[in-house]
């Protein structure tokens, strides 16, 4: 068995452009311009279109997407060493045609969408052209389906939605909806769910409110009222009562790709806590001479790689499998770790810049809170938590008797008769 943690020469050779260029030109952007999804921005089109049409020059447009939808199809190996570097800058996903959550959407309407639907929604939204929101999570029940009660009634030919979403993903500059609605009240509880495609102009939308992450300068997610709102029966996604089948041809992909592009947030700061370490002296010697700051150097550099690696073999376990469920348990892996490892090393390069890490005028509170959002998006923690667990304990078996299979008496006497006649 042969083991290998080299990257293919050519392919390093495109990821060693996509550092440069995203260092040189995307990075920037985040200081000049608002929301990356506020496409139709003019300074968007002077800005951001000319990088996404080099991008494309180099073959590197949405390649999570197979040929047929304009993407290179990489493999998720692949896409972890590309999201890694895509991660540290803000508007590198939308220069990449890779953002969320237009990725997840368009997967979504790729398996399920009509012929009709995909050319509506489906190829601007690849050539980004328009942007989309994924409306799922309600004010009283948060992530948890089951206590839904946003409610879609046939109504003939048509679907009747009324109800709330909270935090709808970037909602203000999306041209469609994709809305979780319950169908069926009295069917079993993963059942009660449809999704449907809305049209963001349809009559009925309100949007209460924009909601934006901690002191972020342009709230992008929606608190939305939905006032019978109509929809055309086709504009349900797969069959009534599958929302969640749906939902997770989303879920499982996004998981891991968000943690792809958590490797990048994280290093970045790992990277500005050993700068300032060199940079800064008290007490008559240099930060990196103390011994404090270089617990918290080796304990970042600990953490970021080892949840590096375990996003690669997930990566690479999906690959090789081609069945998201089949690595249910390593997605969840890395959905536990990475709201922690963001959260510590950007906490321990804070501390090494004192007031100043704490100031506007650096990143570091805006990670931390990007960690927190991690620890809820997709679902909280918690829930992966007990998804692992449960995944693990399928491979164990109970104790036989009344002590442990590993019971130090029981294996003495095991020893003993195993070597009868010898000893």
């Amino acid at each position: 068995m042969a083991w290998d943690f080299e990257t293919d020469p050519e392919f390093q050779k495109q990821l060693d452009w996509v550092e440069q260029f995203v260092k040189l030109e995307v990075e920037p952007l985040e200081h000049v311009l608002g929301s990356p999804w506020d496409i139709h921005d003019p300074r968007f089109e002077k800005l951001v279109r000319p990088l996404q049409r080099e991008v494309k020059a180099r073959k590197l447009w949405a390649c999570h997407l197979g040929p047929h939808l304009g993407g290179q199809g990489y493999g998720q190996s692949k896409l972890a060493l590309l999201n890694e570097i895509l991660g540290g800058a803000h508007f590198a996903p939308i220069v990449f045609g890779c953002q969320a959550p237009d990725t997840g959407n368009a997967e979504i309407l790729a398996h399920y969408g009509t012929p009709e639907q995909k050319k509506r929604y489906l190829e601007p939204l690849l050539n980004n052209e328009i942007v989309s929101c994924f409306a799922m999570t309600e004010p009283q029940g948060g992530a948890d389906p089951k206590v839904f009660t946003t409610r879609a009634v046939q109504d003939g030919k048509d679907w009747v939605i009324s109800g709330e979403k909270w935090f709808a993903s970037n909602a203000r500059y999306a041209e469609f909806y994709i809305v979780m609605a319950v169908t069926d009240p009295e069917a079993k509880p993963y059942h009660r769910m449809s999704m449907f495609v809305v049209p963001a102009q349809t009559k009925g939308i309100k949007i209460i409110r924009n909601v934006g992450l901690a002191d972020e300068p342009v709230p992008v997610h929606g608190y939305l009222e939905f006032d019978q709102v109509r929809v055309p029966a086709e504009n349900m996604l797969g069959k009534q009562g599958e929302a969640f089948a749906v939902a997770q041809t989303r879920l499982g992909g996004g998981r891991v790709h968000h943690a792809m592009r958590t490797i990048g947030q994280a290093r970045k700061a790992f990277d500005m806590l050993c700068q300032r370490a060199l940079s800064r002296t008290t007490q008559g010697e240099l930060l990196s001479a103390k011994q404090m700051v270089q617990e918290k150097i080796t304990d970042s550099w600990l953490q970021l790689e080892q949840f590096r690696l375990i996003v690669l073999r997930t990566a690479w376990r999906i690959d090789k499998y081609n069945d998201y469920m089949k690595v249910r348990k390593d997605i969840s892996a890395v959905k536990v770790l990475m709201p922690k490892v963001l959260h510590d090393i950007a906490t321990r390069a804070l501390e090494v810049h004192g007031s100043l890490g704490v100031s506007m005028e650096m990143p570091f509170m805006d990670q931390i809170v990007l960690s927190h959002h991690m620890g809820l998006a997709d679902g909280p923690t918690e829930v992966h938590k007990v998804t692992v667990a449960k995944q693990i304990l399928r491979d164990y078996q109970p104790a036989k008797g009344m002590f442990p299979d590993y019971h130090r008496p029981a294996l003495v006497e095991a020893a003993r008769k195993k070597y009868e006649g010898l000893i």
